[in-house]
């Protein structure tokens, strides 16, 4: 849970005064000192149980076109830190980059994350939006990597990450999701850089570490990723209460077919000379 006695009171980008767990400049302050933990929830329930757990940061899918579930989201654990991540094809302009983003943060978020251009990036912290970039392992851009697989594992791909780490930091982001890099490199990262470092199957070096709620949770039929681990079976468990759905359908029909319901414990019952007198009445009509 939150502890009350670590909210703080922050204007938002908007004016209005909201309370945080953490700031930006709280989470830059603990690097090196205390790794953070950090999910992405799908869920208004995954959301509001992650800050009653305590997890220091989440983050939080944004549809421009379709935003309640991100509100939403938002709401549900509205004293964490939260960021909402920008989807890439939806912002195809330097416009739509800087206007998306500037409504997530109209709608509550603390900071974006983007998987775009150094450039996008740059503008957006000159335009005082705390942004996260993402280096290693980027689904969306694994073409490029070679497929969903670790990156980092040579000498060349190490350096490669060691230079796009500094670019960002050099535009301007105040942290990097770092993800499904060798744990060695990932030492060596972390400790070369400004940047808040957000670990996801990179070891435990990391200034944040990160896992999507449904792993954590064991909320999908799987294979779930090699570098998650389940807490928790909700999707066995899901599958249980709807069988236990279908069954409990199946005996009602079952009882209504052969008369078993409803029986009279179930029935509003009345003298028999009301109801004698009632056909009586209805028999004159």
């Amino acid at each position: 849970m939150v502890e009350e006695n670590k909210i703080k009171r922050v204007v938002s980008m908007t004016g209005a005064y909201v309370f945080r767990n953490y700031t930006v400049k709280d989470i830059q302050d603990l690097k090196g000192l205390n790794q953070l933990t950090q999910t992405l929830p799908f869920s208004p329930h995954e959301a509001g149980a992650a800050e009653v757990a305590g997890i220091d940061m989440i983050n939080t899918r944004y549809d421009f076109f379709h935003p309640e579930n991100a509100i939403n989201i938002r709401n549900s654990a509205s004293k964490t830190f939260m960021s909402f991540v920008i989807p890439l094809l939806s912002v195809p302009t330097k416009d739509d980059v800087m206007r998306h983003s500037f409504r997530a943060m109209e709608l509550g978020a603390d900071g974006v994350i983007f998987q775009g251009s150094l450039d996008n990036i740059e503008m957006l912290a000159k335009a005082g939006v705390p942004v996260q970039g993402h280096i290693g392992l980027v689904p969306r851009k694994s073409t490029w990597t070679g497929g969903l697989k670790a990156v980092g594992k040579t000498v060349e791909e190490a350096k490669n990450l060691y230079i796009e780490m500094k670019s960002l930091e050099d535009a301007g982001a105040w942290a990097v999701e770092c993800e499904v890099i060798p744990s060695k490199i990932m030492t060596e990262l972390s400790k070369r850089t400004s940047l808040i470092t957000v670990s996801i199957g990179s070891g435990g070096s990391g200034d944040v570490q990160f896992l999507f709620a449904e792993d954590i949770l064991g909320d999908t039929e799987g294979p779930f990723p090699r570098h998650s681990k389940q807490y928790s079976n909700l999707y066995k468990i899901r599958q249980k209460i709807q069988k236990m759905r279908v069954d409990a359908f199946k005996e009602y029909i079952k009882e209504v077919k052969t008369k078993k319901f409803p029986s009279s414990e179930f029935e509003v019952d009345i003298k028999n000379e009301i109801i004698d007198q009632f056909r009586n009445e209805i028999d004159k009509i």
